[in-house]
């Protein structure tokens, strides 16, 4: 199993941070259903302020590349990434078109 985590941040605004948490309460089943048929296992999203941290846990055949074609194709999810982005905006130095930012591991206690 391999394990990605990711960031992005959300426009500081209060309601809209509030709304964003309202849609991830009800995930539309379809969103749910591209989730899993890309191999990911395990999803989660923590929020602090406007910051997010998803973890991913995924199988060993898992790519965002795959994913990211998978999503590309499927209209619904299309609708759900264009709603998000009404409450989401890039991290400083992420190109154009960037929305989660993969992290790297700088420390792991064993």
């Amino acid at each position: 199993m391999k394990k990605y985590c990711l960031a992005l941040d959300l426009k500081n605004d209060p309601n809209l941070i509030e709304e964003y948490k309202r849609f991830h309460q009800n995930v539309w089943p379809e969103i749910i259903e591209s989730i899993k048929k890309s191999g990911i296992i395990s999803l989660e999203i923590y929020n602090i302020q406007d910051r997010l941290l998803m973890i991913i846990e995924a199988d060993s055949n898992f790519s965002f590349e795959e994913k990211s074609k998978l999503d590309a194709t499927n209209p619904k999810v299309q609708e759900w990434e264009t709603l998000m982005w009404k409450f989401q905006q890039a991290l400083p130095g992420a190109k154009p078109g960037e929305k989660w930012l993969l992290m790297d591991k700088i420390f792991e206690l064993k």
